[in-house]
């Protein structure tokens, strides 16, 4: 069943949070436990001193404080993770309690030292302001935005920003003879090292055929685990850094509606399903950037986005690191088959009500499979605290000779701007070097 209402809030203690609660399935005396940890009113760290609260906070995975401080059931508290479950991908039931809060689950309201903090998050998600800028596309935009500055023929009529996503590209302009800047496309690295000369030598493959270039100084951006087998010359410690990491998986689909009926009568942008496939149901932004236009009514056809993470059979001690190694491993071993009827299912079971029929409704579905998707995140349960220069990311970016490694491995963290951050030190590296 679905019970409106704007969640992030409420667990907050914001709004009816009472009513909302009466509403959940869930035995009378669980609602009470929920209703009073929404409150806010009780600080379940007590009777713990002080310095032994703050740590509790910081070694304690935040399942266990659900189920040992506030009292709920194992079942209840899949309501929490969805969020962390966006973020850190399966690994996100390993969060810990302070890494919660920061997310914005519920807890936070009711621990007096943590006040400003409590102020900052229901602040945040009471404003209800979108700190996020989306494309049509996703980040496809960036990489457009950035191939047509390079190369204008690319696009000649482009106008930038405003109808880049839509903007026909002429990939015949990409590798031309005579440009300063030229992209080969289809063309797999294999093998990059440096030889006697100072010049680093890249193997590729295009068109099953093997080829090489040398060139002064060379970025390898690319999936950190990858990069020991392409430049097995690194120094085994650099090595056993680029492997530290372990890809988050997720699936992230897209399916078209005929119309957007069913969804309007529901009447929420978004859905989360905390014990489905999908942990998060929402419309597709409504941007009009890049040339594209949102639908104008409820009888246009419309976009579903679906963010899933895989659930494996975990005995509950498992790091996150193992975590993600079995959930990969169930993104793989899932077929096209299964995905396609996994969403069929919760979306009838959502839209079902609302006049909405999967067989007819949907036309159209891609599945997504990111088995290595976000850069993994340092987790405060999993992880140690590093000295500066000498985490995994840090160690594994090291140049090498004229090899630089740029991308959102090599800072740790999942997000556009952190391969921009990578891809502005690597270029530095090389052009500022001494050598």
């Amino acid at each position: 069943m679905a019970v409106h209402g704007k969640w992030t809030q409420l667990m907050l203690g914001v709004g009816d949070y009472q009513s909302a609660v009466r509403a959940l399935p869930l035995a009378p005396s669980e609602q009470d436990r929920l209703i009073e940890f929404f409150s806010g009113e009780v600080n379940y760290l007590e009777p713990l001193p002080l310095d032994e609260q703050q740590a509790y906070v910081e070694t304690v995975s935040y399942a266990q404080f659900l189920i040992d401080k506030v009292g709920l059931a194992k079942d209840t508290i899949e309501l929490f993770f969805s969020m962390p479950r966006v973020i850190y991908g399966p690994a996100g039931l390993r969060v810990g309690v302070m890494e919660a809060f920061y997310l914005g689950c519920p807890g936070v309201q009711g621990i007096p030292w943590l006040g400003e903090l409590a102020e900052q998050i229901i602040a945040g998600v009471s404003s209800g302001a979108q700190s996020s800028v989306y494309f049509p596309d996703g980040n496809a935009s960036v990489a457009r935005l950035l191939v047509q500055k390079l190369i204008p023929d690319v696009a000649p009529d482009a106008k930038g920003f405003a109808d880049i996503a839509s903007a026909r590209f002429n990939y015949a302009t990409l590798d031309q003879a005579g440009h300063a800047v030229r992209l080969r496309l289809n063309s797999t690295a294999v093998g990059v090292k440096e030889n006697a000369d100072n010049r680093v030598v890249v193997d590729y493959v295009q068109d099953g055929n093997p080829l090489r270039v040398t060139c002064d100084h060379y970025v390898l951006a690319c999936y950190n685990a990858a990069i020991p087998y392409l430049c097995p010359e690194l120094p085994e410690p650099q090595k056993e850094a680029l492997g530290y990491g372990v890809k988050v998986p997720l699936i992230l689909s897209n399916v078209v509606l005929k119309n957007g009926r069913a969804w309007r009568k529901l009447g929420v942008d978004s859905v989360l399903c905390p014990q489905d496939p999908y942990d998060v149901m929402t419309t597709a932004p409504p941007t009009s950037t890049g040339g594209h236009k949102p639908p104008g009514s409820a009888n246009d056809p419309m976009v579903v986005f679906l963010i899933g993470v895989p659930k494996p059979r975990i005995t509950g001690t498992e790091t996150s690191h193992e975590i993600l190694k079995v959930a990969r491993h169930k993104v793989y071993a899932t077929t096209f088959e299964t995905y396609e009827q996994e969403i069929r299912d919760q979306l009838q079971g959502v839209l079902g009500k609302h006049g909405f029929n999967h067989e007819t409704d949907i036309k159209a579905i891609t599945v997504n499979r990111w088995p290595h998707g976000y850069a993994y995140e340092y987790m405060s349960l999993d992880d140690p605290e590093w000295e500066e220069g000498n985490a995994p990311h840090e160690i594994g970016r090291a140049q090498f000779g004229r090899i630089s490694i740029a991308n959102s491995d090599s800072e740790a963290y999942a997000y556009l701007n952190a391969a921009i951050d990578a891809a502005w030190r690597a270029v530095r590296e090389q052009t500022v070097s001494k050598r």
